[in-house]
């Protein structure tokens, strides 16, 4: 066991070398062929080594962030060539952009999906949660949570587009997706009720006031996505690593007060936020979009995310 956890080590190290910044690189360092240290490293870890050495150096970005650097410094720490290459990968990777990185409050707010529990931990060191798993399986509620981000992202990008009478046309007269929620009849709608339900629940967990009416143009919804999101995700990344998916809630914001399992809470908003997607991008091709904002399939969304 020792000799093999010694080996990962040296593997880990030759990836996270601020001089290794290619395969070719990474392997020289650990004196193996490019192709045996990407099979060793893989099969030990569940993770490509170019793929943890992107993960890795992001975490420390959102941290680094987080503490007042700025953007364009961090992005090239990082080993980006611009600080927009920088700014897209880190949007995708954590459902904001880099402006909107908030200070750290604990290692669960900058840490990203991991197959083997190998994070950044500040200032310059790894941190190892357990025995390395080597799964190349990957966590569908972490996937789910950041795809519901991204995407909605894109379909405010494609919304930004339309003019006023088109963002808030009545395209399907009385439909309503939850009751409570009243009439989501035009895509200005059905975009603000996307965002609001985290919003909502966010405050029913925190134990906070219900939120306050917002903006529903395309820019005060991004705004509003970009605040929501790392609370959104630090919030169910915390619920997951203490256990807490069996937790009941007293949500004291019904009359009366309602109680509700945790995980069927994240569960209820993934699974209308998906439908509310799919509408709002049915509405979106009808009005020439579909090359913008394709057909949402998390298929597709992890492999151009895994290829950039």
């Amino acid at each position: 066991m020792s000799n093999r956890r010694d080996r990962l080590r040296e593997l880990l190290d030759a990836v996270l070398d601020e001089d290794n910044s290619t395969l070719g690189e990474m392997a020289a360092g650990a004196y193996a062929s490019p192709f045996h240290f990407s099979r060793q490293f893989s099969r030990a870890t569940g993770e490509s080594p170019v793929g943890l050495r992107r993960r890795i150096l992001l975490e420390r970005a959102c941290w680094q962030l987080g503490k007042g650097a700025s953007v364009t410094e961090v992005a090239f720490a990082a080993g980006y060539d611009s600080v927009e290459g920088f700014s897209r990968a880190f949007a995708r990777a954590f459902g904001h952009p880099p402006s909107a990185t908030p200070p750290p409050t604990g290692r669960a707010a900058r840490w990203l999906p991991s197959v083997n529990g190998i994070h950044f931990h500040p200032p310059m060191s790894l941190w190892v949660e357990g025995e390395p798993k080597g799964r190349s399986d990957m966590d569908p509620t972490a996937l789910l949570l950041h795809h519901d981000l991204e995407d909605t992202r894109l379909l405010l990008e494609a919304a930004s587009g339309l003019s006023d009478e088109q963002y808030r046309r009545i395209r399907s007269a009385g439909a309503v997706v939850l009751p409570w929620d009243g009439p989501e009849e035009s895509i200005a709608a059905m975009l603000h009720h996307l965002i609001q339900s985290k919003e909502v629940w966010l405050a029913s967990i925190d134990g906070a006031d219900t939120p306050a009416p917002a903006g529903d143009d395309p820019a005060a919804l991004t705004a509003r996505l970009d605040k929501v999101g790392p609370r959104w995700l630090e919030t169910v990344r915390e619920i997951d690593r203490r256990g807490g998916w069996g937790d009941t809630l007293i949500d004291a914001l019904c009359d009366p007060p309602e109680s509700f399992v945790l995980g069927s809470v994240i569960a209820h908003v993934l699974s209308y936020a998906a439908y509310r997607r799919q509408q709002i991008r049915y509405w979106l091709h009808s009005e020439s979009s579909e090359e913008k904002v394709g057909w949402g399939d998390p298929i597709d969304w992890l492999r151009k995310r895994s290829s950039t």
